[in-house]
Order: C-alpha cells, then sequence, then structure tokens
C-alpha cells in the first residue's frame, strides 16, 4: 500500500457536511481525504428540482470560514447553493476524491479502517461518514401497482413542470418537498396532494424577522435531541413557509389523505375517496443505507447507534444526519456545531498516538 492510500481521516461524502468537517480537519493540519462517489461536490443538492429555493436566508446557509454571498435576508436558490459549496471546496483547497465511491468499510486485525475505494484499498485512522439524510429515495410498495403508461418520479427524478405530462398529477408526501412541488405544478397541472400524517405549519417571516432568526435568538435551535423539546420537536414534522390553508386557497390543490392502493390508473386514499390520475411525484423521503459497513454500528432494530455522531466504535463518527444533535444537524447553515464536535474528537483520539510516536528528551 503506497502512501497515497494511507490517511490519518477519511471522510466519506462530499456535501455540506463532509465539506465543513473538511474544513476543521485541515486547520489541525490532518493528512485527510474526502471520497465523494459523484463527478462533482454536492451532488444531494444537483439531484433537487430546479426552482428548489432555500428556506434558510443566505446569513444562515453557510458553511464555516465562508460567508454565503449575496443579500443576507434573502434566500438562496438551488443553484447558488451548488456554486457556493464548488467555491467553498476551492477556497479551502480540501482534497475532495470525485467519483471515488466507499463500496465497503471494515477494520483490519490492528484496528485500522479499511475503505474499498475504486478498486483500490484505502487504510484510515479514523472515518467520518459524512453521507447525509439523502441515501435511498424511498417509494411505497403500492407504487409498482401503477401501470405503465402512469408517469411516476421519486422527487428526487423531478426538475421542471415542463418534464410531467398533462392531466392530474398526484404529489404524495405532505413535507416541505411535498408541498413545494406541489405549488409549482399547480401553475400548469390539476393537483392533489396526499398528505399521510398532520404537519406543524410555521411561517417564513414573523414580526417582519425570518422564522430562523426567532429560532436562533430564542435558542430553540440549540435544544438538543436529549431535551425534553427536542425530543417532542424530533418526533414532529414542521412545514415552513407552507399550509395546507394557502395550498387550497391561493394554489387550487386538492388535499386528500394517505394513499392506501392503485388500481390501474385510480388511487384509492384513506378516506375512500378514489381518484384517476396521469403521473405521481413521490415525495416520501429517503431511507439510510449502511450496507457497505461491515462494522457492528446497527442496533437491535437496525437504526443507527450513536450519541452526537460518536459511535460504539472508536474512531468512526457520523455526521449531517437529521437530529444528530439539534434541529440544524442537517442544515446547511448549522452542520457547523457538530463539524465543530467531531473534529474535537477527532483530534482527542489523535493525540495519544502522536504522543506515543514522539522520542522523550535525553
Amino acid at each position: 500500500m503506497n502512501s497515497a492510500d494511507q490517511v490519518e481521516v477519511a471522510v466519506v461524502g462530499g456535501g455540506q457536511a463532509g465539506l465543513a468537517i473538511g474544513h476543521y480537519l485541515k486547520r489541525q493540519g490532518q493528512r485527510f481525504a474526502i471520497f465523494e462517489r459523484g463527478g462533482e461536490v454536492a451532488p444531494a443538492w444537483r439531484d433537487r428540482w430546479d426552482s428548489l429555493t432555500l428556506f434558510t436566508p443566505r446569513r444562515y446557509s453557510g458553511l464555516p470560514g465562508l460567508a454565503f454571498p449575496g443579500d443576507p435576508d434573502g434566500y438562496p436558490t438551488r443553484d447558488e447553493v451548488i456554486a457556493y459549496l464548488e467555491r467553498y471546496a476551492e477556497t479551502f483547497e480540501l482534497p475532495v476524491e470525485l467519483s471515488s465511491e466507499v463500496a465497503q468499510l471494515e477494520r483490519d486485525a490492528d484496528g485500522r479502517f479499511r475503505l474499498a475505494v475504486g478498486g483500490r484499498t484505502v487504510a484510515a485512522d479514523q472515518v467520518v461518514v459524512a453521507t447525509g439524510p439523502f441515501q435511498v429515495p424511498y417509494v411505497p410498495a403500492v407504487g409498482e401497482k401503477l401501470p405503465g403508461d402512469v408517469f411516476q418520479t421519486h422527487a428526487v427524478g423531478y426538475r421542471r413542470p415542463e418534464d410531467v405530462p398533462e392531466g392530474t398529477v398526484l404529489v404524495v408526501g405532505g413535507g416541505n418537498t411535498g408541498f413545494q412541488i406541489a405549488k409549482e405544478l399547480a401553475g400548469t397541472h390539476e393537483v392533489v396532494l396526499s398528505v399521510g400524517s398532520r404537519q406543524k405549519p410555521l411561517p417564513q417571516r414573523v414580526l417582519g424577522r425570518d422564522l430562523f432568526w426567532w429560532l436562533t435568538k430564542l435558542g430553540l435551535l440549540e435544544k438538543t435531541v436529549e431535551s425534553r423539546l427536542g425530543r417532542k420537536l424530533s418526533t414532529r414534522d414542521t412545514l415552513i413557509g407552507s399550509s395546507p390553508r394557502e395550498l387550497t386557497r391561493r394554489y387550487g390543490v386538492v388535499l386528500e389523505p394517505r394513499l392506501v392502493d392503485v388500481d390501474g390508473r385510480s388511487v384509492r386514499f384513506e378516506n375512500g375517496g378514489e381518484l384517476e390520475v396521469k403521473a405521481v411525484i413521490w415525495a416520501t423521503g429517503y431511507r439510510p443505507d449502511y450496507s457497505w459497513i461491515n462494522l457492528p454500528i446497527l442496533d437491535e432494530n437496525g437504526r443507527l447507534r450513536h450519541r452526537r455522531g460518536v459511535t460504539d466504535v472508536p474512531g468512526l463518527f457520523f455526521l449531517g444526519l437529521t437530529w444528530q444533535h439539534t434541529r440544524g444537524s442537517a442544515l446547511i447553515g448549522f452542520v457547523d456545531d457538530d463539524a465543530r464536535f467531531i473534529a474535537g474528537k477527532i483530534a482527542e483520539l489523535r493525540q495519544p498516538k502522536a504522543a506515543a510516536s514522539t522520542p522523550e528528551p535525553a
């Protein structure tokens, strides 16, 4: 194994979380590499629809060390985010290796991590899995019943209304993604939104200030998942800048409850209502995939076992998870706190090794 295949820290994922931890590792003087399976940084952002706009203002959308450019009170577009993340990697000269998918992660008999990366093996003392929450698009099994002449795609494959056939479109999923796509499609299509669970609508602005200004000033974004309020909030989905009333009155979108069955082009909802559709957009989220990690990281229910990204496997960390520590853990402008914390843990583990390799004075 040559020196190029040996690093102190391997970071898996070249999105916002991977770049943020890279910033701190660079400052520590660590020898590290960021492995990104895509051909460009920030692939998750490139997979989102064209008109996507963040619900966090630019002042709350930057990574450590580099402010997000533009009007701090304005809301960045998808393309602005991509350009910013590209600039971030260039500004700090982060060692991002593109088209480098990590197919397997394990430990050898000496306790070092081994990563199978594009046909080669990379050894690392520590590993940060920064693949984020957008891993495997989830489509309910009922989607398999739709006939081939009904257009269907997960939200990750949706780009613009022009790509969707004329006729009634069913958007499945009542989160921010489902609401935003339904709004956009309503300008050119008849749209029905299927919402399977109740959401808590929150206004984008309150008393002339952005919602995140208030959340920051009131300290709500600092509430941890282990606090009483954090446990309560982590189980609730929130709509930011959208509401069912606005969707029906302003955009003319019809709201239906959970989708339960499909028969040909006809779909049936939990209340017994039926609808014939020409297209279905699945805004049904993602599921994690850690099948490539051959280490004991899951609990008896198949959930990742960690505390603020620190696992039971010494030297193995996660970053960018939803509610990893706070509401902001998976948001671009708030991943900084967790990245700084994990970088500190990495430095702590490095110190004993560094001390052991330094000869004592005669």
